[in-house]
């Protein structure tokens, strides 16, 4: 597939479809138009001419006869070319596909080569950039990885000046919309950031073919094709001035990549304080730059591991913080390791003075591996096995000092496994010594009278020794499986948790909380201009952070996303499963948002069939009226007083029904006028109260009962106190006003809270009229859905007892419970016209 992609509506793309199908057709290919949009243009009218041009197909949409690409024809007649218009464009309802793109992609799958054309403000990804820049909503879009998937992306390329020129001059919109285009969209500052963000789109494109090409030819060296400094972060707080040096070698190259890289190390070594990574990535961050945070043992090959991935050219290091006794014995081994290891990556060694001052010298870890309490275990059991080992050979018929040495061998193993390496070490050359004192002639010295008793005691130590590090090694081994095991059971408990909640992100983010013991966790989301602003996409917990800065714990998703946990700090294998958990946060949160997206699509057709469902409800009300209407004003027609009051009746109960389905509509306009949806913990008693003190004094009597143990559940308060109100009223609207009795539950069903309003009218059940369906019968029931969809909630309806219905919400249950509260059987009182806003 060819794309001619612009950065503007007339830059020329289909005029270049259009040119490159009639070169096509030059060299002898078969090549035919399937749709061309020419808007009247007629120097592309032009070009198409001498090119075969599948007929358009008509729809009938809404009464008016619309025209789409005859996809179905095009695959019938089977060209070798097919130029296809607007790759973005939205299909007609009842044409088949959504999008015209997944029109193409049945015509590429049938072996048909397509040249098309497609928009930058039509590419999913930029949507909101180019909202931005020109201040209008592009209502079709088309994900990039659709356009990314094609053999060739050509830019058609026109400078503004020249671009209004052509506006001028009529060749793209007709006069009268020329002031109005030439003062709004196509002016020169918008038209140079369109044109920009065309070309950054395709530079990047290009930048992942070309990695996609040194990963398949196993090229490792960087290519500088763009220069990208990454700067080195150890978390000190002196660093602050490595990074603006690190910002001005980026500055002195236009067009160069700012990426900053912290090392959290998966050993025994201490963390850097949090809030100082978070004050690095501020600065970095507002310097233009982006901050990563990596996970590894080796520091110096964790930081090339990550510079290779970018394609780093240049690496800035600091590098102080020793003394020069410890720089002249162990060097900085960061520093040295990684200028050595570098390659063709060219590294700057900045000096700089730590604030948080380093030993000058480190030696192992002494609990490292099994712990401290079993190192401690190990050295007690040393230091009473050994001697009284001793002691009972001393005092016992000696096996031989081949006999001793074995069991000197046993004790030192049996130290190994409960203590570690270092107190097995320690057992043996204990052993050694003593066996040498007691056991080796001369007896009661430590010399030793024969060569070879000598050679057999360094072979026991360095056995002994051997032994001790493999049992050491084991044993860590052990423990990282175990680990392993305990990471893999937590994510794969997070991913059944997603699964079984489907899109219902504040649950999934409280089982994080809960699985790491955080009090708070937030999911936030950087605005994309330099990340100076964060958005709360969802929380759990109480305060959870709005800044990466507030959080004690966090891990980046991409470049905008940011899981953010406030509560405690985590060790380096807890960090990693939490990284784990925030990819899965995040591909939960784009599945929402593609559901989302899909949602919005069908908003057209809710809008439709509500005003069908108005429609349809009005028109028989409305005909009782006017027959009413005309028989009233028929004066001639001989009618009794009987029959002069049966048309009034008729006249005033159609008006009366035609007044409630108007109050309807006033009620559905106020929902959805409400739906900035903010979904947290929400005490379930506190709502239904609210919402039964909303209802207002007189009118029908109700009843709420709520269990003594209810969890909360994950909902917007607000929108869930208005949901109940107006069912509640609904459904006392509708009911008799001597016999009605409402019954609001509550009660905890597999994991979810449902809210029942069970309709108790005497003596026939008729709150709710179903239709054949076993819908309600009315305009607010069917919004109230809609509504309970958004809060992650599910309306249905049951049949109650005597032929009445049921409204049950259910909503998912959070994880930690509500605090106790007695039954409550609370009458409450409803007004009998209208509904309280809640």
């Amino acid at each position: 597939m060819l794309v001619y992609l612009g950065a503007a509506p007339g830059v020329g793309k289909t005029y270049a479809m259009l040119e490159e199908g009639q070169r096509v057709k030059a060299g002898g290919a078969d090549v035919v138009i399937g749709l061309l949009e020419s808007h009247g243009r007629r120097l592309t009218a032009k070009m198409a001419e001498g090119l075969e041009v599948v007929p358009r197909r008509t729809v009938i949409y809404r009464g008016r006869p619309f025209t789409e690409m005859d996809t179905e024809a095009v695959l019938a007649r089977r060209p070798q070319v097919a130029l296809v218009d607007e790759l973005a464009h939205t299909n007609v309802p009842g044409a088949g596909n959504e999008k015209r793109w997944q029109d193409v992609e049945r015509i590429l799958d049938a072996g048909v080569d397509v040249v098309t054309t497609v928009n930058i403000q039509h590419l999913e990804s930029l949507k909101d950039v180019v909202e931005q820049i020109t201040g209008i909503r592009q209502s079709e879009a088309i994900p990039d990885e659709v356009v990314r998937r094609a053999d060739q992306i050509e830019l058609v390329d026109l400078t503004p000046e020249a671009l209004r020129r052509r506006m001028v001059q009529g060749y793209i919109y007709p006069a009268d919309r020329v002031d109005v285009a030439l003062t709004h969209y196509f002016r020169p500052g918008n038209l140079t950031a369109l044109r920009e963000l065309a070309l950054l789109w395709l530079a990047d494109r290009v930048e992942e073919g070309l990695q996609r090409y040194r990963v398949e030819h196993g090229i490792a060296t960087p290519w500088e094709t763009k220069e990208r400094i990454v700067v080195a972060l150890s978390g000190d707080a002196a660093e602050q001035a490595l990074i603006r040096r690190a910002a001005r070698i980026a500055d002195r190259t236009p067009g160069s990549e700012l990426l900053a890289v912290h090392v959290i190390r998966t050993d025994d070594a201490p963390g850097a304080d949090p809030a100082v990574l978070a004050g690095q990535r501020a600065l970095v961050e507002s310097l233009g730059g982006f901050y990563h945070q990596v996970v590894g043992a080796d520091v110096a090959a964790a930081i090339l591991q990550f510079a290779r991935a970018e394609d780093a050219t240049q690496l800035v290091l600091g590098g102080a913080g020793r003394g020069r006794l410890a720089a002249l014995l162990l060097g900085d081994r960061v520093v040295d390791k990684a200028t050595r290891m570098a390659g063709a990556i060219d590294v700057h060694v900045l000096p700089h003075k730590r604030k948080t001052r380093a030993p000058a010298m480190t030696l192992p870890s002494l609990t490292r591996g099994l712990g401290r309490a079993r190192f401690w275990w190990g050295v007690t059991l040393a230091a009473l096995l050994v001697p009284g080992l001793t002691l009972a050979l001393v005092w016992l018929p000696g096996p031989g000092l081949a006999g001793v040495l074995l069991l000197y061998l046993l004790a030192v193993v049996t130290v190994a496994l409960v203590g570690g390496l270092y107190p097995a070490l320690a057992a043996a050359v204990g052993a050694g010594v003593l066996a040498d004192y007691y056991f080796v002639p001369p007896m009661g010295s430590l010399a030793i009278g024969r060569p070879a008793n000598a050679a057999v005691l360094a072979v026991f130590v360095v056995v002994a020794s051997i032994v001790s590090g493999a049992v050491e090694r084991a044993a860590r081994r052990s423990r990282a499986a175990a680990r392993s095991s305990v990471e893999a059971a937590t994510l794969s408990d997070l991913a059944i948790g997603a699964l079984r909640g489907g899109n219902d992100l504040p649950a999934l983010l409280e089982r994080v909380r809960v699985t790491f013991g955080l009090d708070s966790v937030s999911l936030l989301e950087s605005d994309g201009a330099g990340g100076h602003r964060w958005f709360v996409v969802a929380s759990s917990g109480s305060m959870p952070p709005e800044r990466p800065e507030d959080a004690d714990t966090e891990a980046a998703i991409g470049g905008t996303l940011v899981l953010a946990g406030h509560g405690r700090s985590l060790d380096a294998g807890d960090r990693r499963v939490f990284a784990a958990c925030a990819a899965l946060v995040a591909a939960s949160l784009e599945e929402r948002r593609s559901e989302r997206r899909a949602e919005e699509h069908l908003a057209d057709r809710r809008r439709t069939d509500l005003l069908r469902t108005v429609a349809g409800d009005l028109e028989p009300e409305l005909a009782v009226a006017r027959h009413a209407v005309e028989g009233l004003r028929d004066r001639t027609a001989p009618r009794t007083e009987d029959e002069w009051d049966e048309l009034c009746a008729q006249a005033e109960g159609a008006v009366e029904r035609v007044h409630g389905l108007v109050a309807d509509l006033v009620d559905v306009s106020r929902l959805n006028g409400a739906l900035d949806v903010f979904l947290r913990p929400v005490d379930v008693g506190d709502v239904l109260i609210v919402a039964v003190d909303d209802l207002g004094p007189g009118g029908h009597d109700l009843v709420l009962r709520l269990p003594q143990e209810l969890p909360n559940v994950i909902a917007d308060a607000v929108l869930l106190t208005r949901l109940v109100t107006y069912l509640a009223a609904d459904a006392l609207r509708r009911s008799p006003a001597d016999a009605a009795r409402l019954h609001i539950e509550a009660a905890q069903v597999d994991g979810r809270v449902e809210i029942r309003l069970v309709d108790h009218t005497a003596p026939v059940p008729r709150m709710w009229e179903r239709d054949a369906d076993g819908r309600p019968v009315g305009i607010v029931p069917r919004v109230c859905a809609d509504l309970a969809r958004a809060i992650g909630g599910v309306l249905r309806w049951e049949e109650t007892a005597g032929g009445g219905c049921t409204a049950v919400l259910s909503l998912p249950a959070a994880a930690s419970r509500a605090p106790a509260a007695p039954d409550v059987a609370r009458p409450g009182r409803s007004g009998g016209g209208g509904y309280a806003g809640a």
